[in-house]
């Protein structure tokens, strides 16, 4: 099947297609390398052996997305392209609801014209908000998000449930995941964020590497068991997997899916720390900071429904996405970066 892969030359992205081309899949990556690198492009060739097709265009741009339908022909689109920092959301408001909003309805209506019914949505945990309870399933209504980054992927969800009430004919599944971790276990391909990351394990790696002095912790008072938040877990490549089931479970379906990908247990940030150590050998220096605002001490999803229906469970351990980030940092130091 020809796969459209929206940010594709992204961390997830990059995985994502690994798999798809393993499966025997043809992926074309569309990506304007805003937060990604074309070194990524080239080494999922490396390891699969397959170069994918690349196009660096603005998902936004209709006239280029229009071009890469005519040229490609996707029968399906996995949708993952779009800007996806919370607090930098909070600064740059509408900078983020034109880019997120604007890149899901051009695909939508040049999918429309070239019939293709197959979308799969990059989702996020963030469209719970706040609920209240720990373990989040995939009946809960969508809550009231921190962030214009989370409210921009309700706004889709929206977008996508409201299309498929119209068209009868399309077939959505929205991966609604939790905290990605870890690398491919080549240590070629890895998360590579653009400044102070964002995320725990980037953070984590770059202060073993030598490139950051240390690790705040954000609250060590929160109702766990050491204190620390709790959160879900998954590593990327099982995530990668889960985009694979998907845009082969909606092949011959039609209707909106909402699916959580995680592996249904909360893991604390201390747990994450003294794992990655274990895996590296590397002391983590780190201190405790105050909470940060709209922070949840503990959430994790319940994956039975991608059990159910797509067939597909974490398989990979805590041990494998340490180990995997540690071989990712130490061979990439700067990342893609020749640095």
């Amino acid at each position: 099947m020809n796969i459209l892969l929206t940010g594709g030359a992204g961390y997830i992205g990059s995985h994502t297609a690994v798999e798809l081309i393993g499966a025997g899949h043809h992926v074309i990556i569309a990506d304007n390398l805003s937060n990604s690198s074309p070194e990524a492009v080239r080494r999922i060739g490396e390891l699969t052996g397959t170069a994918p097709a690349f196009y660096e265009i603005d998902v936004c741009d209709r006239a280029a997305l229009d071009q890469v339908f005519a040229q490609e022909k996707p029968e399906a689109v996995i949708h993952l392209a779009g800007l996806k920092a919370v607090g930098e959301s909070v600064r740059e408001p509408l900078r983020y609801y034109r880019n997120n909003l604007d890149a899901a309805l051009t695909l939508l209506e040049v999918m429309a014209a070239y019939d293709v019914k197959i979308f799969v949505f990059s989702s996020s945990a963030t469209v719970y908000g706040e609920p209240g309870v720990s373990l989040f399933t995939e009946d809960m209504p969508r809550g009231v998000c921190s962030s214009p980054y989370g409210r921009s992927k309700q706004m889709i969800e929206q977008f996508l449930e409201d299309s498929s009430a119209a068209d009868p004919s399309l077939s959505v599944v929205m991966l609604r995941y939790f905290n990605p971790v870890g690398a491919h276990e080549s240590g070629r391909i890895g998360e590579d964020p653009d400044g102070i990351p964002n995320n725990l394990m980037p953070y984590i790696s770059q202060v073993a590497v030598g490139r950051l002095p240390r690790l705040t912790i954000f609250g060590n008072d929160w109702p766990t068991p050491d204190g620390t938040c709790l959160r879900d877990y998954l590593h990327v490549v099982d995530l990668a997997r889960g985009h694979l089931a998907a845009v082969e479970y909606a092949v011959g379906r039609t209707g909106c899916e909402a699916i959580n990908l995680g592996t249904g247990q909360g893991r604390s940030v201390l747990e994450m720390v003294n794992a990655f150590s274990s895996a590296s050998g590397v002391e983590i220096p780190y201190v405790f900071g105050p909470r940060r605002p709209g922070d949840i001490a503990a959430y994790w999803a319940d994956p039975s429904r991608a059990a159910k229906l797509l067939h597909w469970h974490a398989e990979l351990t805590l041990e494998d996405m340490c180990r995997d980030s540690w071989n990712w940092q130490k061979d990439n130091p700067h990342g893609y970066s020749e640095e």
